[in-house]
């Protein structure tokens, strides 16, 4: 199957020089045998690699007819008829598109005990009845773990590779059974420590646990420290900043989701805190009612912002302004935000992102389009963590966080426009094979090493025990 894009042969042989090269570069760094077992995705229809530099040098990096060679944990090799390996797996990319794997830079996967909660209240309301409800319920680290399982399966089934994780306000055991979850489900992921106490006393206890025992043995595990800039929570920003900074991690925080945070002034509140000295260590999540100021005042710290469109207009929380965020050079990604998405799927919250924004301004033009979002689905995502140089595009030498697609389905066929139906079409269903560090996470269309029914049955049970907790 071919598919009928604006280039041609032309631009294919054009890319034979830049072709030969990676695999010349791969062979004399000892690509021509296959370290430890690897995986050659022949001939794929479309390599979106996210690298300008390669492709058709275009913000997508397109390839046509290419393929993409991955050893051990690393990109190898990415073009046309390369050689294979001894030892390497051939996976047939014919009618496929491959790409690199989806970054989810803010969510609370915890929060899949709660889908369908409180759908008539805005985010107030909403966190008092769902949210609030796990913590009336004491939730138990099993019921916890149960839980994020259920999601980072949905995660996998989607396409997303890499994962930032806010827990919430909870005891240590309860933030384990989150962790723990992450580090069984083998994506790559960085958790968001909020603790326990209100005026942050047991944030370095709790984050130096969470360090030794999960993160520091785990070489796709990173760390963060989570936080709400308002008045009410002024000694937990100050706590949160001086951890950040002795730890030399990421301050994440819930920045202007909701109109009733405008009165409360949330960036005079981090900057009161110190935690304007952590600059591009800055990660904030929502950003929906930002002024000019706002906005001028995240571009001069080179802080980020994870957008979350789906879960915003769940909750009635508003629409950023994703034109002006992204016009002042701040580092855009996206997010899915747990329980005020209620699903997990990456395509949906693509096509929400930029359905909003023309919905607003009835201009089909408006930022994003589709191309800037599959970018901040991807190497956007890797910005804002400061992880561009090990994920969000196909680059030989970056991490094998990789997914191939397959639109030859009743949703996505015939992909007469395959980048464009990628937002307008793709489903999770389209999604055949992940691969995290160069390991399957799923094949053929199926989860590896995941008894799916055992997970849907345990998050129920948990779930169950939980609901009469909810406020109606």
């Amino acid at each position: 199957m071919e598919f009928h894009t604006r280039r041609g042969a032309d631009m294919r042989r054009a890319h034979i020089g830049i072709v030969l090269t990676l695999v010349i570069g791969g062979v004399a760094a000892g690509y021509g045998q296959a370290l430890g077992g690897g995986y050659l995705i022949r001939n794929a229809s479309l390599v979106l690699t996210m690298d300008q530099g390669l492709g058709d040098q275009s913000v997508l990096g397109q390839l046509e007819d290419a393929d993409v060679l991955l050893v051990d944990d690393t990109i190898a090799a990415v073009g046309v008829n390369l050689l294979k390996p001894s030892g390497t797996a051939v996976i047939d990319g014919r009618g496929m598109i491959v790409m690199p794997g989806f970054v989810n830079t803010h969510d609370h996967t915890l929060q899949s005990l709660i889908r369908g909660c409180g759908l008539d209240d805005n985010v107030v309301g909403w966190l008092e009845r769902c949210p609030g409800g796990i913590r009336r319920a004491a939730a138990t680290e099993s019921e916890i773990y149960a839980a994020v399982r259920l999601s980072t399966a949905g995660l996998i089934d989607t396409g997303v590779t890499t994962v930032v994780d806010w827990p919430g306000r909870f005891d240590t055991p309860v933030v384990r059974g989150n962790v723990r979850a992450l580090v069984d489900s083998k994506m790559r992921f960085a958790v968001a420590v909020f603790g326990f106490a209100l005026d942050g006393s047991d944030i370095a206890t709790t984050v130096s646990a969470i360090k030794h025992e999960f993160i520091d043995p785990n070489p796709l595990a990173t760390l963060q420290v989570a936080t709400h800039p308002a008045p009410f929570f002024a000694a937990h920003v100050t706590k949160a900043t001086e951890a950040a900074l002795s730890f030399g991690i990421k301050l994440h925080f819930h920045l202007l989701e909701n109109i009733a945070n405008v009165t409360e002034n949330p960036l005079q509140v981090l900057q009161t805190a110190g935690a304007f000295a952590l600059g591009r260590d800055l990660h904030a999540a929502h950003f929906v009612h930002a002024s000019d100021s706002d906005i001028a005042t995240l571009a001069s710290l080179q802080a980020s912002v994870a957008h979350n469109p789906l879960s915003n207009m769940r909750l009635a929380s508003g629409i950023m302004p994703y034109a002006d965020v992204q016009n002042a050079g701040i580092r855009l990604s996206l997010g899915l935000d747990g329980g005020t998405n209620d699903t997990t799927d990456m395509f949906n919250n693509m096509r929400v992102a930029v359905g909003l924004q023309r919905a607003k301004s009835l201009d089909p033009h408006v930022a994003p389009t589709v191309a800037a979002v599959l970018r901040a689905a991807t190497l956007g995502g890797a910005e804002t963590l400061d992880m561009e140089s090990q994920i969000g595009s196909l680059t030989p030498g970056k991490q094998a966080d990789v997914i191939v697609i397959d639109p030859r389905t009743l949703n996505f066929a015939p992909p007469v426009a395959p980048v464009n139906q990628l937002i307008t079409n793709g489903q999770p269903q389209n999604v055949k094979y992940v691969f995290v560090a160069g390991r399957l996470l799923k094949q053929n269309g199926h989860l590896v090493g995941v008894h799916v029914g055992t997970l849907i049955q345990n998050a129920q049970t948990a779930a169950d025990r939980i609901a009469p907790f909810l406020e109606p």
